[in-house]
This record gives C-alpha cells, structure tokens and sequence, in this order.
C-alpha cells in the first residue's frame, strides 16, 4: 500500500508541473497578484519553490504534449489550478457484544445487627452547703474645709485725670497801622495817614494732671478653700445563705441485638463487554483539488475574499490583498465549520462558499 502511494504523489508531482506549464500559465490577460506568503500547490516528498511572477510568464510560450489523463485534472480551463491531495480512507465504528463472563450463585454472610440503648444512672446524691455572701462596699464623696474664708488689706492707689485749661497767651492791645482815604488824614502838608488799631487778646489752651481720687486701703474677704474626698463604706453586711446541690445523673450507652446473623444467596448475571472495531468503509483515494495559485489570483480578489472572511466573522488580519498566516487561519476555520475542505492550500470550493 506504501508503495502504491509513493507512485501515485511521483505521478502527481509530474501533474502539477504539466499544470504550470500549461493549463495554469493562461488566466484571461489579468496580471497575477504579488503573493509572497500563498503556498503553491505541490506534494510532501517532491517539495518545490513558487515560482515567481517572471518565470510563469515564460512558461506561457512552453508547450507540452497532454499525458495521459489521470495524470492530469480532467476537464481542465484555462486559467485554472489544480493540487493532487490523498483522500484518507474512511472507516467506520461497530461496536459488538461479547461474553466475558457465565452466571452463577454466590453465598452472602448477612452478620447480626445491633442497637444502641440509652440507660440513666444515679451518679452522686442531692445535698446542701453553707455559702458566705462577702460584705459590698460602696464610694462615696465629701466635701471638707480644707482653708477658712479670711480678710486681708488690699491698697487702692490714687486716681488721676487730666483737664484742659485756658490761659492767657498775649493780653489786648493797640498798633498803629497806615490808613487809606482822605477822611482819615491826619497831615495836611505829608498826605500820611495812620490808624491806631485794637488786638484782642489770644489765648491757649493746656492741659494738666489732677488728683481725682487720693489713695486708700480696702478690705477683700478670702473665701474658705473646700476639698471633695472619695471613701469607701459598707454597703450591705456579710451575711450567709444554704445552697441546695442538685443530685447528678449519667446516661450509659448499651447495645442490644436488633437482628441475629443470616445467609443470603444472591444470583450472579451473566457478564458481557462490548467490543468495538473499525470497519473500512471507502478506500483511500487521490484527488485533483482546484485551488487559488499566481496564475488565477490577483490582490483585488484576495481582498474580496478577506473581506467575505471579515463579514462572515472570521478576523482575516489585514486587509491587503496578501495571503498571510491570519488569512490562512481564518479560512481553515471557515472551511472547518462549513464542512469544506481543509488544506494548506485556498481551494476554490471555499472560495465559491464566500461567493467572491
């Protein structure tokens, strides 16, 4: 079977380089899109490089003659990509029940049960005893004349004030002043004329301290100093009082037999187990599986398609027009719920799913 395989993936790596060469050179006149981080469709054991954008334009002008037709995807167009995958064989679960072990009788020993009883007991007897009720006490407070209330002299000083006085300053009197107008001109042949003017007296005032009040002495009585003590008394006297000591009791636990001992046979089923196999249901098969490559892609589509992977609530990374390891994650786990495909690859039954 490992052989069968290994020529089938050598006949398949041949396929996908016919495909380069031919079918996926030609895609309607559209410029390939810059794509660094797409896988190209190739097989595990004949590992090969994408080709760049160079080398696919000059394997437009290469023709090969068509080999047989399951070397190649049947029913191939222009501009389309193809990878070989190997389809695992599928199985199936089938589960059957076996005997593992007949029935049979065993002998069980059911052991005598028992119960607890309870039993009160008369421990120590009722008495009485004598107590003393020591004697309280109580604080109280009182008030005792520590100092008497005396008198002592107490001096008053003498009290002064001041008055204002006036006095006078310059007393009246008369000057003679110069005159004007004809009727007070006294000498006919100098034309002088003198006027004898009054000057009242001016005054100023002073002030002065005067005695208001002589010193004196007074009486001041010193009231009498009190002091506040705490004492403690008797309250109530010592006094005695007969207690009665109650009788004390304990109560045992007994055990009695609440069932004697006894057998019981108890049958034993037959025991089975279920085994489960694998059955083969389809064989492993090869496939030709249509996909994205540089010959059919361009960056405006893969836009489209993470920009469908966006909406559809798969987080594609950035949307760039480049296919990078987060567009990869979210396609597989598209393809994973819608129950597509799941390869490394961007296969077209997902892209169809998208409806780009």
């Amino acid at each position: 079977m490992l052989l069968k395989v290994n020529r089938l993936a050598t006949v398949a790596s041949v396929a996908v380089l016919v495909a380069a060469l031919s079918g996926c050179s030609s895609f309607g006149g559209q410029q390939p899109a810059p794509v660094s981080k797409m896988p190209v469709a190739s097989q595990p054991q004949a590992k090969m490089p994408a080709p760049k954008l160079p080398a696919i334009a000059a394997a437009k002008s290469v023709e090969m003659p068509m080999a047989d037709n399951s070397l190649v995807p049947p029913d191939a167009k222009p501009g389309q990509c193809f990878t070989r995958v190997w389809n695992a064989p599928k199985y199936k679960t089938v589960s059957t029940r076996q005997l593992v072990e007949e029935s049979g009788e065993r002998i069980e020993v059911i052991p005598a049960s028992y119960k607890a009883g309870s039993k009160r007991i008369l421990v120590k007897e009722a008495s009485e005893r004598i107590e003393t009720v020591p004697a309280t006490y109580k604080t109280v407070t009182e008030r005792v004349l520590v100092k008497p209330a005396t008198t002592k002299l107490q001096q008053v000083p003498a009290v002064y004030e001041t008055v204002s006085t006036r006095v006078l300053e310059k007393p009246a009197h008369t000057v003679w002043k110069k005159g004007t107008g004809p009727i007070q001109k006294i000498d006919a042949q100098s034309g002088e004329i003198m006027c004898l003017v009054e000057i009242p007296a001016s005054y100023k005032t002073i002030q002065k301290r005067v005695l208001k009040s002589p010193a004196s002495t007074k009486t001041v009585t010193i009231p009498a100093e009190y002091k506040t003590v705490e004492k403690r008394v008797v309250a109530t006297a010592a006094t005695t009082r007969t207690v009665t000591i109650p009788a004390q009791y304990k109560t045992i636990t007994t055990t009695e037999v609440a069932a004697p001992a006894q057998e019981r046979r108890i049958k034993i089923p037959a025991r089975y187990k279920d085994v489960t196999t694998q059955q083969l249901v389809s064989e492993g098969s090869m496939e030709w599986r249509e996909i994205l490559c540089e010959t059919n892609m361009t960056s405006s589509r893969i836009m489209g398609i993470q920009k469908a992977l966006k909406a559809a609530g798969y987080n594609p990374g950035s949307i760039d027009g480049t296919i990078g390891s987060d567009t990869m994650r979210a396609v597989n786990a598209y393809q994973r719920a819608k129950g597509l495909p799941v390869d490394k690859y961007l296969n077209m039954a997902t892209v169809r799913s998208l409806g780009v």
